[in-house]
């Protein structure tokens, strides 16, 4: 396959994850009456499920996760990366069946702006001016949000924070989408489990007590969770990280569309005051990112042009 058809493909893959991950407010709503501790139990359940009968049909298997239970350093990540998601997946599932389908859409506008920070907090990167420069229009953004809500924009901030650890270890711990996705739910698993014995127990179990409908959808949770995942992964090997940056922004911005378009909640003025703010440190983010990569492919093609 050429590279432009290379191109397209991750195109496609990257599109249609962004697209899926973009949709999920209208999903989790459809599990109801299944409360949210439920319905991230089974997600991690049948994500557990879906993903290994995967890799048990293909000729990869399980070699790589057994090597990566083997491993002292990619394990330890993978497992703190579990806890990380399991808390970015509980806030999102009740944030979206309780209303607050924007607020989760600003906590995944802000999520490059928090990579940023972690960057120089925890890798003590220098910036350049123009990051400094979003980072700051990012936290004055929050910041009239909070004043506007009387309080910290807790959900944004925390599904920020979790999934910007959560990839931070991921990158750190370099292991393919499938097996990593097999031992973090794995982790999880008993946890869940117990969850579900609780749920039960307090005869609130929706999964097999309430329609064949519901029962399906409950169980098609893992298969929403994986199938996105997977595509990302297939796109991340075709595209410029560039571009795969770019395409991030469709999912909250779809997520937003779908909280004030379909779900019909209020943003005050204050509040949309708040996400253009954050629309333009994304710009500023974005544009800087662009001229970056021109700048280091000049390079590259005068280095090549001097050899040649």
């Amino acid at each position: 396959m050429n590279d432009a058809a290379e191109t397209r493909t991750g195109l496609g893959y990257g599109f249609t994850a962004y697209l899926l991950w973009g949709l999920f407010p209208l999903f989790f709503p459809l599990l109801a009456p299944a409360g949210w501790l439920e319905i991230l139990a089974q997600r991690i359940l049948w994500s557990l499920v879906v993903v290994a009968a995967l890799l048990a049909f293909t000729r990869r298997g399980f070699g790589g996760v057994k090597r990566v239970l083997r491993n002292r350093y990619q394990f330890p990540r993978l497992a703190c990366a579990a806890l990380l998601i399991t808390v970015n997946w509980a806030v999102y599932i009740w944030g979206v069946n309780n209303g607050h389908v924007v607020e989760c859409s600003l906590g995944y506008f802000i999520n490059p702006l928090f990579t940023i920070l972690l960057g120089v907090v925890i890798l003590k990167e220098r910036l350049r001016p123009a990051q400094w420069a979003a980072v700051g229009i990012g936290t004055i953004a929050v910041v009239v949000i909070a004043v506007d809500y009387g309080r910290p924009p807790w959900i944004a901030l925390t599904l920020a924070a979790s999934f910007g650890l959560y990839g931070f270890l991921k990158k750190k711990a370099r292991v393919g989408a499938a097996d990593s996705l097999v031992i973090e739910t794995g982790v999880l698993a008993v946890p869940s489990a117990i969850a579900l014995t609780f749920v039960a127990t307090q005869g609130d179990l929706a999964f097999a007590h309430h329609s064949v409908a519901n029962t399906l959808l409950l169980a098609c949770s893992g298969l929403v969770t994986a199938v996105p995942l997977l595509f990302f992964a297939a796109a991340t090997q075709r595209l410029p990280l560039s571009v795969v940056g770019l395409l991030q922004y469709l999912t909250p911005v779809l997520q937003f569309i779908v909280g004030v378009g379909i779900r019909h909640e209020s943003v005050p003025g204050a509040e949309y005051a708040g996400f253009c703010l954050v629309w333009l440190a994304l710009i500023v983010l974005t544009a800087d990112t662009l001229r970056r990569q021109r700048a280091n492919s000049r390079v590259a093609r005068e280095k090549h042009a001097a050899v040649v």
